[in-house]
């Protein structure tokens, strides 16, 4: 399963990379489209006054060269020099007709400046096919200076109208941004999918193996006492006897894990909580495994902070987290030597569990109290059982509102450390 989610990882983040790349594309597009229409509309804007200039006797001689008598002090504001009083009627209707004619449809005010009184001495808005209505907030056109008298034409939504006329640019682009979006989305539900039929034939895979085993030597434990000569001798019979028990300690065992996970489905445990002693219960804890002790050789050593500390919990509930972190430190060690202890700081207890065992990686500390989650090596599984049992833990302790919390090495062992409020 690691290297199907690798490869599903590294599609979905060549698949990211791709889209980021097509959106700044895109976005590089549309700009470049912008500065495209801002030019035409430039280049339009002149045309118009070139013709202006023609069909009106503004100046005396354009003829050498009319950029000298047209002055654009900003994008959206024109100067035209004149020479003469225009007759001011004919003026607004030729250029309005001239922009028109050069595809300029965007509304204009137009302002005559005197000299003498440093004002302009009339205005005029230009309605155009796509105009927009004079908003009372909006600006009026700034004076400037000048030692001549000029016309100023002033296109106070000439931003507006470049973008309209990219209409289609901005509604292709946002379509496919909509399309890319949704192409992610549909990666990542079908990596989720894929991530989740994994998860489910491996913990299908695991519940197989755990339990066909111990079924399997029952029915072999089984078939043996039902032979005569295995009841006229008692050592045997004793010992089938306990075989038979064990492996239905280990089925009730994994029954019980099964069920916590249903539990561990609900929002938040019912916890039924009762006031008791910690040190008492961890006791009891460490006595529930004696079998596995005894069969591990384990060492087992607790310190208490107190000869009694008592405690308002869920007592069951604490008893199988307690139970399952004890039997893990014990199960991956080679010669156990397990360490319980516990300590007081204000108002928290502290409940240490530290072990000699083949410590975590560093990369899967985090991940160890996820559900179904197994530490792997390669395509092998090195913990055993369903990737149940620290889920439960710390949905335990979250509901308690404490905390859990692991510190490992790998080879050096590993300490788990639970922290619950007494008050």
């Amino acid at each position: 399963m690691v290297i199907r989610s690798k490869t599903l990882r590294l599609v979905i983040l060549t698949s990211t990379v791709l889209i980021t790349i097509i959106v700044a594309i895109q976005l590089i597009w549309l700009q470049k489209v912008y500065l495209y229409e801002e030019k035409q509309f430039n280049i339009n804007v002149s045309k118009s006054i070139r013709s202006l200039y023609s069909d009106m006797e503004l100046v005396n001689d354009v003829s050498d060269n009319v950029q000298k008598v047209i002055e654009n002090v900003n994008p959206d504001v024109y100067l035209l020099k004149i020479d003469c009083s225009p007759n001011l009627e004919q003026l607004w209707i030729n250029l309005k007709g001239e922009l028109t004619d050069f595809d300029v449809y965007t509304d204009c005010r137009a302002n005559v400046y005197d000299t003498a009184t440093k004002k302009y001495i009339a205005e005029q808005y230009i309605d155009l096919p796509d105009a927009y209505f004079p908003s009372k907030n909006e600006k009026e056109l700034q004076i400037y200076e000048r030692d001549y008298p000029y016309i100023a034409l002033y296109f106070p939504h000439r931003g507006q109208y470049i973008v309209k006329q990219m209409f289609f640019w901005i509604a292709s682009s946002g379509f496919l941004l909509l399309v890319l979006i949704g192409f992610g989305f549909s990666i990542f539900y079908l990596y989720r999918q894929k991530f989740f039929n994994e998860t489910q034939k491996d913990f299908v895979n695991n519940f197989t193996h755990e339990f066909k085993t111990p079924l399997a030597v029952i029915k072999i434990a089984a078939d043996v006492l039902q032979q005569q000569s295995t009841l006229d001798k008692p050592e045997k019979l004793k010992n089938y006897a306990g075989i038979i028990r064990d492996q239905t300690s280990h089925l009730q065992s994994q029954v019980q894990r099964l069920l916590e996970i249903a539990y561990t489905d609900r929002s938040s445990l019912p916890l039924k909580k009762e006031k008791f002693d910690i040190n008492l219960l961890i006791a009891e804890s460490i006595n529930d495994l004696q079998p596995l002790i005894e069969q591990k050789h384990a060492v087992l050593n607790t310190n208490f902070a107190v000869e009694q500390l008592e405690l308002t919990a869920d007592r069951s509930y604490l008893r199988l987290c307690l139970i399952n972190l004890i039997e893990n430190a014990i199960k991956y060690s080679t010669a156990p030597v397990i360490d319980i202890s516990t300590k007081v700081d204000g108002s928290t207890l502290f409940i240490v569990i530290k072990d000699n065992g083949i410590g975590i990686a560093t990369e899967h500390q985090k991940k160890i109290f996820e559900r179904f989650y197994r530490i792997t090596d390669g395509e092998l599984h090195i913990s055993k059982g369903f990737g149940l049992g620290l889920n439960f833990v710390k949905k335990v302790i979250d509901t308690h509102h404490g905390k859990i919390e692991v510190m490992s090495e790998v080879g050096k062992g590993s300490s788990f450390i639970i922290k619950l409020s007494l008050k």
